[in-house]
């Protein structure tokens, strides 16, 4: 009778330290989604999903250029990041950082802050065309319609293609339409 009651205590002592040992691992597990809940709501979409394998989003192209850092800082100030990983296809016209430099000084440093942030979208979003029109294609067209609503003239001079003022550089295809790089940021007109 000993025996049993020893071996009943041995087989409770093992099932208490096995449950506390899963209780454990059960609060470790909480601990762990709760981390990447609270890490995860600060930025949520598509815009960031790590993808390693399809061709570059619009948004990729512009993150991962050297040239594009003050575009990026201020697609990530208007919190755009979003609308530039949709399916698409999307024409962006993507000024250069120096095009963001030859804006009069405070410019740029003002549009960053947070009460400026519907005017800052407001002119990102002048800079985007749904459509995937190379830069020959786009010689076609008097004026585009961008995504705030706002036409914007396109004009050829020679080879050049100009939107509005901005002259058209270079252009990358993108897994969701293409960016075509210009040497001047696009302000629309003032209502």
């Amino acid at each position: 009778m000993k025996t049993i009651a020893n071996s009943l205590m041995v087989a409770l002592s093992i099932l208490l330290v096995l449950s506390c040992k899963t209780d454990k691992k059960q609060m470790d597990t909480t601990t762990d989604t709760e981390s990447t809940v609270i890490e995860n709501t600060k930025k949520q979409g598509q815009a960031f999903i790590t993808d390693d394998e399809s061709r570059p989003n619009v948004l990729n192209i512009a993150i991962g250029s050297e040239d594009h850092t003050t575009l990026v800082a201020a697609v990530q100030a208007a919190e755009l990041e979003n609308a530039l990983v949709n399916a698409g296809p999307l024409m962006v016209f993507a000024p250069t950082n120096a095009a963001f430099d030859a804006l009069p000084e405070g410019t740029v440093e003002n549009l960053l802050k947070p009460e400026n942030k519907a005017a800052l979208a407001n002119i990102l979003k002048y800079h985007v065309t749904p459509g995937n029109y190379s830069k020959d294609f786009l010689k076609k067209f008097k004026k585009l319609g961008q995504s705030n609503g706002v036409d914007v003239a396109v004009t050829v001079d020679g080879d050049e293609v100009y939107i509005g003022e901005a002259r058209i550089v270079a252009s990358v295809p993108a897994g969701n339409g293409i960016v075509h790089v210009i040497d001047k940021v696009l302000l629309p007109p003032s209502e």
